[in-house]
């Protein structure tokens, strides 16, 4: 029985942590509507009572089948035959306590479904409102350090205790629902042993039965009618499995909508293809939306060539993070196409940069194996940002998501660049915990050390207009940002230099002058 439910959580759970995993899904469920929140517990304790129950729910329906096929036959010939005189006929009833079993279980049986109706309903709530206590926690844990600078303990336990609170009630209420089935289970069991013998009373009173026959009756009717009303007895277990098997199915639903999205050509998805021309990135007529089909960022028509570094400026809240995560396929909503050259590899790095648990190491080498590089490599990388400080530790496992700064981060990110070489590479505010002077290092290495690669900057610092040779601007407008400028640097950055080299001539000849 076990090793059943082994495998089959093992294989249910691999199934969908593929499917959740794949093309972003994870990512696009904290975007769209719908009943799939908090997927961590769904996918550990939810599958685990919905992969265990159902087997041991199978084994108990075997064992009570055994059991009433056996002694079904010893209560029919115990019990043997009823006779009521009715109207001056004698009525004979043959294996009635056969029928008596049978009809006390589906009264008890009935009595349960008709009290217990919201008990799967409460138990899917009790455990949303645990699984969302525990996200609480975990978000404290995760954001320890910037709740303690803060000082924000005193909100935290304020919104711990209302989360806890609303676990609290929902225990209440299922705690009702449980003592409400219990009266009905143990009522059923304190009166079944009972109903036999008031029954056989009559034949044991005439002396057509003896009192062993009267006690083995007695036992084989609480064995048959404890086989029969196995419902009653588990019908808690079997709403817990109903409520946990709805969350797994209803993530389910969600996964399934999100692949039948991808796998059609329907309006309102962005396509993506393969550039025909030689460019490494095309946007064409593309535009960004909701789900709902806000409009975020209007069509838009860029083409970006091999080794181009083109910085996307604009206000706040102009959706050019939006636009980039649709050039990276994360965000599918919209119309128009994403047309990447046929051999590019991207690189993305967020403003925040994921640390995976582990070895300095992995996190270094992180989304490929710790050992695609050789230690040396990896330590050159880091040198290379400035982190040869941590080359020493690259062996250590530590909490380094915790330990490392948000510049830190930032210039571990930059390190995993330089090891994975892409083609074209998406900065999104990758260098916004770094100054200005960190910041500039950090670009100039990147230009020197990938001089071919494609680069498209998200940044609100004008400084950063010196590393890049192209610069197009989002402007927020009613009904969704609209791309108003597409610059050429080159030429303003010769006339800078040509300032500059005039300005220091000027200088020279007044000081000869003088």
């Amino acid at each position: 029985r076990m090793t059943i439910q082994r495998r089959w959580r093992s294989w249910l759970t691999t199934a969908v942590i593929a499917r959740w995993l794949a093309n972003g899904r994870y990512y696009q469920l904290n975007l769209v509507a719908g009943d799939h929140s908090n997927p961590e517990a769904r996918l550990t304790e939810d599958l685990r009572i919905a992969t265990e129950s159902p087997v041991d729910f199978i084994s108990g329906v075997l064992n009570a089948f055994l059991s009433a096929s056996t002694f079904i036959v010893v209560l029919w010939t115990i019990g043997g035959a009823l006779t009521l005189p009715i109207g001056g006929e004698n009525l004979t009833i043959p294996g009635f306590l056969v029928i008596t079993a049978v009809i006390y279980a589906a009264i008890t049986s009935t009595s349960m479904v008709v009290i217990g109706r919201h008990f799967v309903r409460l138990s899917e709530q009790k455990n949303q409102a645990e699984a969302e206590f525990r996200y609480t926690l975990t978000r404290v844990r995760e954001n320890g350090e910037s709740i303690a600078l803060l000082g924000g303990e005193e909100e935290e336990r304020s919104g711990i205790d209302r989360n806890f609170g609303h676990v609290l009630r929902q225990w209440a209420l299922l705690t009702g629902q449980h003592m409400r089935t219990a009266l009905v289970s143990q009522g059923s069991s304190l009166f079944a042993p009972v109903v036999p013998v008031l029954l056989c009373a009559p034949k044991f009173l005439e002396g057509s039965m003896s009192l062993g026959q009267v006690m083995q009756a007695a036992s084989a009717f609480a064995i048959v009618q404890g086989a029969f009303g196995w419902l009653v007895d588990n019908y808690p277990r079997l709403a817990d499995w109903n409520a946990s098997a709805r969350r797994i199915a209803s993530l389910m639903m969600s996964l399934d909508g999100l692949e039948r999205a991808e796998q059609s050509d329907a309006l309102g998805r962005i396509q993506h293809g393969e550039t025909e021309d030689g460019a490494m990135l095309s946007l064409d007529d593309l535009s960004v939306t909701l789900d709902d089909g806000t409009s975020v960022v209007k069509e838009t028509e860029v083409a970006i060539e091999p080794g181009e570094r083109v910085l996307v400026a604009g206000e706040s809240g102009s959706g050019k993070s939006t636009l980039v995560r649709a050039v990276a396929g994360l965000w599918p909503w919209g119309g128009g196409s994403v047309n990447f050259h046929a051999d590019r590899r991207l690189f993305m790095l967020p403003q925040r940069p994921y640390i995976p648990s582990g070895t300095l190491r992995r996190a270094v080498a992180y989304p490929a194996a710790a050992d695609k590089w050789t230690i040396k490599q990896i330590k050159a990388a880091l040198d290379k940002v400035g982190l040869a400080y941590l080359a020493e530790r690259i062996k250590e496992e530590a909490p380094w998501d915790q330990t490392l700064s948000g510049g830190e981060k930032q210039r571990l990110a930059f390190a995993r660049l330089l090891l994975h070489r892409p083609d074209i590479v998406v900065l999104d505010e990758a260098t916004s915990a770094l100054d200005e002077k960190s910041q500039d290092a950090m670009m100039a290495t990147v230009i020197r050390e990938l001089p071919d690669v494609t680069i498209i900057s998200v940044a609100h610092r004008a400084e950063l207009e010196a590393f890049h040779s192209r610069k197009i601007t989002l402007e927020r407008r009613e009904g969704g940002a609209k791309l108003v400028s597409d610059i050429n640097l080159v030429p303003r950055k010769r006339n800078l230099l040509k300032r500059a080299l005039w300005g220091s001539g000027s200088r020279v000849e007044r000081a000869r002058k003088e």
